[in-house]
Protein backbone atom coordinates (compact mmCIF):
# COMPACT_ATOMS: atom_id res chain seq x y z
CA UNK A 1 0.00 0.00 0.00
CA UNK A 2 2.51 2.19 1.23
CA UNK A 3 4.50 1.56 -2.08
CA UNK A 4 1.41 2.35 -4.33
CA UNK A 5 0.75 5.80 -2.80
CA UNK A 6 4.41 6.36 -3.88
CA UNK A 7 3.69 5.96 -6.87
CA UNK A 8 0.25 7.96 -7.54
CA UNK A 9 2.07 10.85 -5.27
CA UNK A 10 4.92 10.35 -7.85
CA UNK A 11 3.05 10.33 -10.80
CA UNK A 12 0.81 13.43 -10.02
CA UNK A 13 3.62 15.14 -8.93
CA UNK A 14 4.80 14.81 -12.77
CA UNK A 15 1.58 15.49 -14.00
CA UNK A 16 1.23 18.69 -12.02
CA UNK A 17 5.20 19.71 -13.12
CA UNK A 18 4.07 18.98 -16.75
CA UNK A 19 1.06 20.89 -16.66
CA UNK A 20 2.62 23.66 -14.92
CA UNK A 21 5.69 23.78 -17.19
CA UNK A 22 3.31 24.08 -20.42
CA UNK A 23 1.62 26.89 -18.96
CA UNK A 24 5.06 28.35 -18.77
CA UNK A 25 6.18 27.62 -22.16
CA UNK A 26 2.32 28.92 -23.58
CA UNK A 27 2.97 32.13 -21.88
CA UNK A 28 6.66 32.52 -22.61
CA UNK A 29 6.06 32.08 -26.33
CA UNK A 30 2.75 34.29 -25.98
CA UNK A 31 5.37 37.35 -25.32
CA UNK A 32 7.48 36.09 -27.80
CA UNK A 33 4.92 36.60 -30.46
CA UNK A 34 3.78 39.88 -29.49
CA UNK A 35 6.98 40.95 -29.54
CA UNK A 36 7.87 39.63 -33.22
CA UNK A 37 4.40 39.54 -34.79
CA UNK A 38 2.68 42.68 -35.06
CA UNK A 39 0.07 43.16 -36.58
CA UNK A 40 0.74 44.29 -40.45
CA UNK A 41 -1.87 47.01 -40.26
CA UNK A 42 -4.07 49.29 -37.70
CA UNK A 43 -5.90 48.56 -34.44
CA UNK A 44 -9.21 50.27 -34.40
CA UNK A 45 -10.31 50.51 -31.03
CA UNK A 46 -13.90 50.93 -29.90
CA UNK A 47 -15.71 50.19 -26.68
CA UNK A 48 -13.83 47.30 -25.12
CA UNK A 49 -11.99 45.72 -27.98
CA UNK A 50 -9.85 46.28 -31.18
CA UNK A 51 -10.18 45.21 -34.54
CA UNK A 52 -7.36 45.01 -37.12
CA UNK A 53 -7.46 46.31 -40.68
CA UNK A 54 -4.70 46.42 -43.29
CA UNK A 55 -5.17 48.95 -45.69
CA UNK A 56 -3.34 49.02 -48.84
CA UNK A 57 -2.96 51.24 -52.50
CA UNK A 58 -5.75 53.81 -53.16
CA UNK A 59 -8.29 54.53 -55.33
CA UNK A 60 -12.37 53.74 -55.55
CA UNK A 61 -14.18 51.60 -55.06
CA UNK A 62 -12.31 49.70 -52.50
CA UNK A 63 -11.95 46.30 -52.57
CA UNK A 64 -12.89 44.58 -48.94
CA UNK A 65 -11.72 40.41 -48.42
CA UNK A 66 -13.47 38.51 -46.03
CA UNK A 67 -11.93 35.49 -45.00
CA UNK A 68 -13.66 31.90 -44.68
CA UNK A 69 -14.10 30.23 -41.41
CA UNK A 70 -11.37 30.41 -38.50
CA UNK A 71 -9.19 32.26 -41.44
CA UNK A 72 -7.42 36.00 -41.02
CA UNK A 73 -6.40 38.53 -42.99
CA UNK A 74 -3.22 36.40 -44.04
CA UNK A 75 -5.36 33.75 -46.22
CA UNK A 76 -5.15 36.63 -48.67
CA UNK A 77 -1.30 37.50 -48.15
CA UNK A 78 -0.83 36.47 -51.85
CA UNK A 79 -3.70 38.57 -53.44
CA UNK A 80 -3.76 41.85 -51.77
CA UNK A 81 -0.47 42.76 -52.82
CA UNK A 82 -1.38 43.01 -56.39
CA UNK A 83 -5.39 44.17 -55.87
CA UNK A 84 -3.63 47.36 -54.30
CA UNK A 85 -1.75 48.10 -57.55
CA UNK A 86 -4.64 49.29 -59.27
CA UNK A 87 -7.08 50.07 -56.48
CA UNK A 88 -7.22 50.54 -52.11
CA UNK A 89 -7.48 46.84 -51.04
CA UNK A 90 -8.96 46.11 -47.32
CA UNK A 91 -8.30 43.11 -44.98
CA UNK A 92 -8.94 42.68 -41.48
CA UNK A 93 -9.63 40.23 -39.11
CA UNK A 94 -13.12 39.37 -37.45
CA UNK A 95 -13.79 39.49 -33.85
CA UNK A 96 -11.71 36.45 -32.48
CA UNK A 97 -9.49 35.73 -34.89
CA UNK A 98 -5.71 37.23 -36.59
CA UNK A 99 -4.59 40.55 -34.44
CA UNK A 100 -8.46 41.54 -33.44
CA UNK A 101 -9.94 41.07 -30.22
CA UNK A 102 -12.90 38.97 -29.02
CA UNK A 103 -16.41 40.01 -29.21
CA UNK A 104 -19.25 39.56 -27.12
CA UNK A 105 -22.17 39.72 -29.71
CA UNK A 106 -23.45 36.61 -31.60
CA UNK A 107 -21.08 35.54 -34.12
CA UNK A 108 -23.98 35.71 -36.97
CA UNK A 109 -23.01 36.98 -40.57
CA UNK A 110 -25.64 39.94 -39.93
CA UNK A 111 -23.02 40.80 -36.77
CA UNK A 112 -20.36 40.50 -38.48
CA UNK A 113 -21.54 42.58 -41.35
CA UNK A 114 -22.26 45.61 -39.12
CA UNK A 115 -19.07 45.60 -37.42
CA UNK A 116 -17.34 45.38 -40.92
CA UNK A 117 -19.06 48.18 -41.89
CA UNK A 118 -18.26 50.15 -38.12
CA UNK A 119 -14.70 49.37 -38.81
CA UNK A 120 -14.49 50.46 -42.54
CA UNK A 121 -16.24 53.69 -41.20
CA UNK A 122 -13.63 53.99 -38.18
CA UNK A 123 -10.58 53.72 -40.69
CA UNK A 124 -11.84 55.90 -43.01
CA UNK A 125 -12.47 53.84 -46.04
CA UNK A 126 -15.82 55.01 -47.72
CA UNK A 127 -17.62 53.11 -49.90
CA UNK A 128 -19.46 51.73 -52.11
CA UNK A 129 -17.11 48.49 -51.99
CA UNK A 130 -16.62 45.62 -54.08
CA UNK A 131 -16.70 42.88 -51.17
CA UNK A 132 -14.82 39.66 -51.86
CA UNK A 133 -15.77 36.54 -49.74
CA UNK A 134 -14.01 33.36 -49.40
CA UNK A 135 -16.47 30.44 -48.38
CA UNK A 136 -17.97 31.38 -44.84
CA UNK A 137 -17.12 34.99 -45.87
CA UNK A 138 -19.58 34.50 -48.82
CA UNK A 139 -22.55 34.83 -46.15
CA UNK A 140 -21.09 38.12 -44.93
CA UNK A 141 -21.12 39.73 -47.97
CA UNK A 142 -24.75 38.63 -48.89
CA UNK A 143 -25.05 39.90 -45.06
CA UNK A 144 -24.09 42.93 -45.81
CA UNK A 145 -25.32 43.63 -49.23
CA UNK A 146 -28.50 43.56 -47.58
CA UNK A 147 -28.10 46.17 -44.37
CA UNK A 148 -26.30 48.40 -46.79
CA UNK A 149 -27.23 47.91 -50.31
CA UNK A 150 -26.21 51.60 -51.22
CA UNK A 151 -22.73 51.13 -50.23
CA UNK A 152 -22.16 47.96 -52.61
CA UNK A 153 -20.78 48.29 -55.97
CA UNK A 154 -19.99 44.79 -56.90
CA UNK A 155 -19.05 41.17 -55.85
CA UNK A 156 -16.58 38.57 -55.88
CA UNK A 157 -17.88 35.17 -54.51
CA UNK A 158 -14.67 32.80 -53.95
CA UNK A 159 -15.85 29.07 -53.57
CA UNK A 160 -18.55 30.63 -51.19
CA UNK A 161 -21.26 28.74 -49.24
CA UNK A 162 -24.62 28.72 -50.36
CA UNK A 163 -27.49 29.28 -48.21
CA UNK A 164 -29.09 26.16 -48.75
CA UNK A 165 -26.49 24.12 -47.18
CA UNK A 166 -26.95 25.22 -44.22
CA UNK A 167 -30.15 27.20 -43.33
CA UNK A 168 -32.00 24.24 -42.48
CA UNK A 169 -29.35 21.52 -41.04
CA UNK A 170 -29.35 17.52 -41.28
CA UNK A 171 -29.20 15.04 -38.32
CA UNK A 172 -25.26 14.82 -39.58
CA UNK A 173 -24.67 18.14 -40.34
CA UNK A 174 -25.81 18.46 -36.21
CA UNK A 175 -23.70 16.34 -35.63
CA UNK A 176 -20.89 18.06 -37.18
CA UNK A 177 -21.13 21.41 -35.14
CA UNK A 178 -21.93 19.50 -31.42
CA UNK A 179 -18.55 17.99 -32.61
CA UNK A 180 -16.97 21.10 -33.52
CA UNK A 181 -17.66 23.16 -30.57
CA UNK A 182 -17.11 20.01 -28.27
CA UNK A 183 -13.46 20.21 -30.21
CA UNK A 184 -13.20 23.82 -29.85
CA UNK A 185 -13.29 23.48 -26.54
CA UNK A 186 -10.90 21.15 -25.77
CA UNK A 187 -8.60 23.00 -28.01
CA UNK A 188 -8.88 25.87 -26.08
CA UNK A 189 -7.49 24.53 -22.98
CA UNK A 190 -4.99 22.56 -24.70
CA UNK A 191 -3.58 25.43 -26.39
CA UNK A 192 -3.18 27.52 -22.58
CA UNK A 193 -1.40 23.99 -21.21
CA UNK A 194 1.55 25.19 -24.69
CA UNK A 195 0.38 21.26 -26.30
CA UNK A 196 -1.19 23.15 -29.32
CA UNK A 197 1.84 25.51 -29.35
CA UNK A 198 4.17 22.33 -29.17
CA UNK A 199 2.45 20.88 -32.06
CA UNK A 200 2.23 23.32 -34.06
CA UNK A 201 6.25 24.12 -33.57
CA UNK A 202 6.69 20.24 -34.08
CA UNK A 203 5.10 20.76 -37.68
CA UNK A 204 6.59 24.15 -38.69
CA UNK A 205 9.96 21.63 -38.76
CA UNK A 206 8.49 18.83 -40.42
CA UNK A 207 7.98 16.80 -37.29
CA UNK A 208 3.60 16.21 -37.73
CA UNK A 209 3.44 13.09 -35.68
CA UNK A 210 2.60 14.66 -32.26
CA UNK A 211 -0.36 16.88 -33.88
CA UNK A 212 -1.49 13.73 -35.43
CA UNK A 213 -1.22 11.82 -32.91
CA UNK A 214 -3.63 14.27 -31.01
CA UNK A 215 -6.01 14.54 -33.75
CA UNK A 216 -6.30 11.13 -33.52
CA UNK A 217 -7.62 10.98 -30.27
CA UNK A 218 -10.53 12.89 -31.17
CA UNK A 219 -11.47 10.44 -33.94
CA UNK A 220 -10.83 9.71 -37.87
CA UNK A 221 -13.31 13.06 -38.74
CA UNK A 222 -11.12 15.07 -36.65
CA UNK A 223 -7.81 13.82 -37.91
CA UNK A 224 -8.71 14.32 -41.77
CA UNK A 225 -10.40 17.69 -41.06
CA UNK A 226 -7.06 18.86 -39.28
CA UNK A 227 -4.54 17.47 -41.89
CA UNK A 228 -6.85 18.99 -44.66
CA UNK A 229 -6.46 22.53 -42.99
CA UNK A 230 -3.02 21.95 -42.32
CA UNK A 231 -2.21 21.45 -46.25
CA UNK A 232 -4.35 24.09 -47.71
CA UNK A 233 -2.45 26.59 -44.73
CA UNK A 234 0.61 25.07 -46.06
CA UNK A 235 -0.09 27.31 -49.68
CA UNK A 236 0.53 30.02 -48.00
CA UNK A 237 4.15 31.82 -48.16
CA UNK A 238 6.25 30.76 -45.96
CA UNK A 239 7.12 33.88 -44.37
CA UNK A 240 3.11 33.57 -43.19
CA UNK A 241 3.57 30.03 -41.56
CA UNK A 242 5.14 30.96 -38.26
CA UNK A 243 2.85 34.05 -37.64
CA UNK A 244 -0.10 31.12 -38.73
CA UNK A 245 1.43 29.37 -35.93
CA UNK A 246 1.17 32.40 -33.24
CA UNK A 247 -1.95 32.82 -34.00
CA UNK A 248 -3.89 29.66 -33.60
CA UNK A 249 -1.57 29.55 -30.52
CA UNK A 250 -4.13 31.43 -28.58
CA UNK A 251 -7.22 30.03 -27.26
CA UNK A 252 -9.32 32.57 -28.46
CA UNK A 253 -9.37 31.93 -31.81
CA UNK A 254 -10.70 28.08 -31.00
CA UNK A 255 -13.56 29.57 -29.02
CA UNK A 256 -14.53 31.99 -31.46
CA UNK A 257 -14.68 29.52 -34.39
CA UNK A 258 -17.09 27.45 -31.72
CA UNK A 259 -19.16 30.50 -31.52
CA UNK A 260 -19.25 31.26 -35.01
CA UNK A 261 -19.85 26.97 -35.72
CA UNK A 262 -22.40 27.15 -33.64
CA UNK A 263 -24.63 30.57 -35.43
CA UNK A 264 -24.16 28.60 -38.63
CA UNK A 265 -27.70 27.77 -39.42
CA UNK A 266 -28.72 31.29 -38.42
CA UNK A 267 -25.95 32.79 -40.39
CA UNK A 268 -27.48 30.57 -43.44
CA UNK A 269 -30.73 32.25 -42.97
CA UNK A 270 -29.54 35.74 -42.99
CA UNK A 271 -27.85 35.00 -46.51
CA UNK A 272 -30.79 33.94 -47.35
CA UNK A 273 -32.25 37.30 -47.17
CA UNK A 274 -30.21 38.68 -50.18
CA UNK A 275 -32.59 38.18 -52.87
CA UNK A 276 -31.01 40.29 -55.84
CA UNK A 277 -28.07 42.20 -56.55
CA UNK A 278 -30.04 43.92 -59.35
CA UNK A 279 -27.08 44.79 -62.00
CA UNK A 280 -24.36 44.77 -59.72
CA UNK A 281 -20.89 43.15 -61.45
CA UNK A 282 -21.02 40.13 -59.44
CA UNK A 283 -18.74 36.84 -60.26
CA UNK A 284 -18.52 33.36 -58.56
CA UNK A 285 -15.47 31.70 -58.52
CA UNK A 286 -16.01 28.01 -58.08
CA UNK A 287 -13.34 25.13 -57.38
CA UNK A 288 -13.40 21.91 -60.03
CA UNK A 289 -13.78 19.89 -56.78
CA UNK A 290 -17.47 20.39 -57.12
CA UNK A 291 -20.34 17.90 -57.72
CA UNK A 292 -24.32 18.21 -57.41
CA UNK A 293 -25.95 20.03 -55.59
CA UNK A 294 -23.16 22.04 -55.00
CA UNK A 295 -22.63 23.01 -58.64
CA UNK A 296 -25.69 23.95 -58.82
CA UNK A 297 -25.94 26.14 -55.67
CA UNK A 298 -23.02 28.10 -56.98
CA UNK A 299 -24.78 28.62 -60.27
CA UNK A 300 -27.62 29.88 -57.67
CA UNK A 301 -25.68 32.63 -56.45
CA UNK A 302 -24.60 34.00 -59.83
CA UNK A 303 -28.31 34.24 -60.78
CA UNK A 304 -28.26 37.03 -57.77
CA UNK A 305 -27.35 39.72 -60.40
CA UNK A 306 -28.75 40.15 -63.83
CA UNK A 307 -24.81 40.90 -64.79
CA UNK A 308 -23.36 37.55 -62.45
CA UNK A 309 -21.74 34.88 -63.88
CA UNK A 310 -20.27 32.18 -62.55
CA UNK A 311 -16.16 30.78 -63.73
CA UNK A 312 -14.73 27.43 -62.88
CA UNK A 313 -11.29 27.29 -61.95
CA UNK A 314 -8.85 24.35 -62.80
CA UNK A 315 -6.56 22.13 -60.73
CA UNK A 316 -8.09 23.98 -57.38
CA UNK A 317 -9.71 23.11 -54.31
CA UNK A 318 -11.80 25.32 -51.48
CA UNK A 319 -9.44 27.64 -50.96
CA UNK A 320 -9.31 28.61 -54.68
CA UNK A 321 -7.89 31.91 -53.80
CA UNK A 322 -4.62 29.77 -52.46
CA UNK A 323 -4.15 27.47 -55.35
CA UNK A 324 -5.33 30.25 -58.49
CA UNK A 325 -4.57 33.75 -57.10
CA UNK A 326 -4.07 35.16 -60.51
CA UNK A 327 -7.07 33.80 -61.42
CA UNK A 328 -8.74 35.65 -58.40
CA UNK A 329 -6.53 39.16 -59.30
CA UNK A 330 -8.21 38.38 -62.76
CA UNK A 331 -11.61 38.32 -61.81
CA UNK A 332 -11.78 41.24 -58.86
CA UNK A 333 -9.50 43.60 -61.56
CA UNK A 334 -12.76 42.74 -64.05
CA UNK A 335 -15.35 43.57 -61.41
CA UNK A 336 -13.52 46.96 -60.26
CA UNK A 337 -13.31 47.83 -63.61
CA UNK A 338 -17.31 47.52 -64.49
CA UNK A 339 -17.93 49.11 -61.12
CA UNK A 340 -15.94 52.20 -62.18
CA UNK A 341 -17.37 52.12 -65.46
CA UNK A 342 -20.91 51.87 -64.04
CA UNK A 343 -20.40 54.94 -61.47
CA UNK A 344 -19.14 57.23 -64.32
CA UNK A 345 -22.24 56.85 -66.62
CA UNK A 346 -24.18 57.14 -63.27
CA UNK A 347 -22.82 60.47 -62.77
CA UNK A 348 -22.82 61.06 -66.54
CA UNK A 349 -26.56 60.50 -66.02
CA UNK A 350 -27.29 63.00 -63.18
CA UNK A 351 -24.67 65.50 -64.66
CA UNK A 352 -27.31 65.14 -67.93
CA UNK A 353 -30.32 65.50 -65.82
CA UNK A 354 -28.96 68.53 -63.77
CA UNK A 355 -28.10 70.87 -66.87
CA UNK A 356 -31.41 69.99 -68.18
Amino acid sequence: MHTALLTLAAFLAAFAFLLLAGVVYQAAGTRHDRRHFPPPGRLIRWGERSMHICTTGGGTPAVVFESGMGASSLSWAEIQPDVAQFTRAVSYDRAGHGWSDPSREPRTAQHVARELHELLDRAGVPGPYVLVGHSFGGYVNMAFAHLYPGELAGMVLVDAIHHAEWESPTPEQRKMIEDGLRYARIAAWLTRLGFVRLCLALALRGSSGLARAGANAFGPGAALAVERIAGEVRKLPPRSLPIVRALWSQPKNFLTLGRYLAALPVSARQAARLTSLGDLPLVVLSADHRVSPYTDWQRDMAQLSSRGRQLAGTDCGHWLHLDRPELVVRTIREVVAAARIASSEEAQGHGETAER
